[in-house]
């Protein structure tokens, strides 16, 4: 029993579903559509219709899934708003007047139970019906949504002194519709409950457990007449993973576009170029009084990156209110980050006195660096997308960023005929240095999809990884040498298009490598069946009840 501090019993919801009695009826679904009105195409609890095996050893059944209302939910401490939240009984609740939309808690779920609508439809097109107005929620357009658990109606049930999961009314609608009592809902703290006793009696699993997100909806799949067995191989070799038609495999995200995408290019590069240049001055490339204007440029360059951001955000007025969670959310320390950092660009242009404009300068290169940082743990914390939450994702973000300032400085360098006249070696420092991060970035990378399938990530997202290959690996990097060697060779002002062609080319493949990863092996967690009931046909035919009876002669 958990009891809160003053002695107060806290309970545990949750569900637990028989993959053995569920017949695909979609009873639950239709309840659930009705109970919360959602819009077409929404979905808050789905059945899935898997099938498993090769003829004729096969099998079929039918998988109840949505939110899981997980214990250690990694959607509520991404969200930078507090939009999502976990209740002390763990349900896990929506404030849709407090989402802005960014759908980092879509991608960061491993259960693909969120959604975002960013238009008011009906079932017959563009003229809604009586019923439909009746029931709209324009409060939902375009932010989150999700499962519940019928949230309303538990506490309403309680407040009558009902008990959830044993009186339909307290109970969510899909366990109330279940028509094969296949959907158990109930506390799980109480080890007398339904659940509880369900799950204690039968074999069970944890949908992903491995990620440690201990999620409460438990499925069972033993029964006295149908033992449980572990998936075969077959089951979920790379042909099956990479089918989509399999409804457990997790398609394309299309929660985060180009247009964040292009956030993690400019944003790097920006933050990239501040910490690179700060660098450069402090070494005697830069002259400090151009550092200034370069931090503008790079202040130019974050801009582009975060104003594609907010087109992408489901409700742009409210975007403000991502800076209220920065004890948890990436995303909030990532605008933290930026609060510092541009007031600071504007102290050093602004500022006539050199000292005052160097400690300007130095500030902004630290918030720059802060922001790189940011970008990198905002996509690794995105644990819904197995191609993005692995470690090595945070320390290629960081090497990419700045070896793509690091190119945008060298072209500005390159560019610039007063100081290649002044300072004929002007190049070959910072050259050095961007070969040396080129080199890291591709060696990061390589290690990144050399370990990939065995961190979780599927094969639909490796094949795009590994695709990119001609873009990242040594080829690519023998190419950058070729062409940066003249500058080695030749003066300053002779080798400056090779330098600067350098620097494009690791502008460019960190833009690509970005783009390809953020958008194409963007991936969704799929569903698994680590255990399944041991029926069907073939060699996996449930076993004989009973012998047969013996013929007559």
């Amino acid at each position: 029993m958990m009891n809160e501090p003053n002695g107060n019993y806290i309970p545990r919801w949750g569900m637990a579903i028989d993959l053995n009695r569920c017949v695909g009826c979609q009873t639950c679904t239709a309840a659930c559509k009705h109970a919360n009105d959602t819009p077409p195409e929404v979905q808050w609890r789905r059945v899935i219709d898997v099938e498993q095996g090769t003829f004729p050893d096969v099998e079929r059944l039918f998988m109840v899934v949505g939110c899981q209302h997980c214990e250690e939910p990694p959607c509520v401490p991404v969200c930078p708003t507090g939009a999502t939240r976990q209740r002390a009984d763990g349900l896990v609740t929506m404030d849709y007047d407090q989402c802005i939309g960014c759908a980092y808690c879509a991608v960061s779920c491993p259960y693909q139970a969120r959604t975002i609508m960013h238009e008011e439809r009906g079932y017959f097109g563009s003229k809604r019906t009586e019923q439909e107005l009746a029931t709209a929620h324009p409060e939902r357009r375009g932010v989150a949504q999700k499962c519940t658990f019928c949230i309303d109606r538990v506490d309403a049930g309680l407040a009558q002194g009902l008990v959830p999961g044993v009186d339909p009314a307290a109970s969510p609608a899909c366990a109330a519709a279940c028509i094969a009592s296949a959907i158990h809902f109930g506390d799980y703290n109480d080890p007398q409950s339904n659940v509880s006793r369900l799950t204690a009696a039968g074999e069970n699993f944890q949908m992903h457990e491995e990620l440690g997100t201990h999620p409460q909806i438990r499925y069972l799949y033993t029964h006295p007449a149908v033992p449980g067995r572990a998936a075969k191989p077959a089951d979920e070799d790379d042909a099956r993973q990479s089918d989509l038609a399999n409804p457990l495999v997790g398609p394309l995200q299309r929660f985060w576009d180009w247009r964040a995408a292009m956030n993690w290019c400019f944003g790097g590069a920006g933050s990239g170029l501040a910490v690179m240049a700060w660098l450069a001055a402090w070494i005697g490339i830069l002259p400090p009084a151009r550092l200034p204007a370069v931090m503008a440029l790079a202040g130019l360059l974050m801009a582009i990156g975060l104003f594609c951001v907010f087109l992408k955000i489901g409700r742009q007025l409210r975007f403000w209110r991502a800076v209220l969670r920065p004890q948890t959310s990436w995303m909030t320390r990532e605008l933290y980050a930026v609060l510092v950092f541009y007031p600071a660009v504007f102290a050093s242009v602004g500022c006539p006195e050199p000292g005052v404009a160097g400690v300007a300068c130095s500030v902004a290169a630290l918030a720059a660096l802060a922001f790189l940082g940011c970008q990198a743990m905002i996509l690794y914390k995105a644990r819904g997308i197995p191609a993005w939450r692995i470690r090595r994702v945070v320390l290629l973000i960081g090497l990419s960023g700045l070896a793509e300032g690091a190119g945008v400085l060298l072209l500005l360098l390159a560019l610039d005929p007063v100081h290649l006249a002044s300072s004929p070696a002007v190049l070959l420092e910072p050259l050095y240095g961007l070969l040396i991060l080129i080199v890291l970035r591709a060696i990061v990378w390589r290690d990144y999809v050399v370990h990939a399938r065995t961190e979780g990530v599927g094969p639909l997202a490796h094949q795009v990884l590994r695709r990119l290959g001609w873009l990242m690996q040594p080829a690519a990097q023998v190419v950058s040498l070729l062409i940066a060697a003249p500058a080695f060779l030749l003066p300053s002002a002779v080798a400056a298009p090779f330098a600067a062609a350098t620097g494009l080319i690791a502008l460019a493949v960190g833009f690509g490598w970005k783009y390809q990863v953020i958008v194409k092996a963007g991936y969704q967690q799929g569903f698994a069946l680590p255990r399944l009931p041991q029926r069907g046909s073939g060699h996996n035919a449930a076993p004989a009840r009973m012998s047969a009876p013996a013929r007559a002669s």
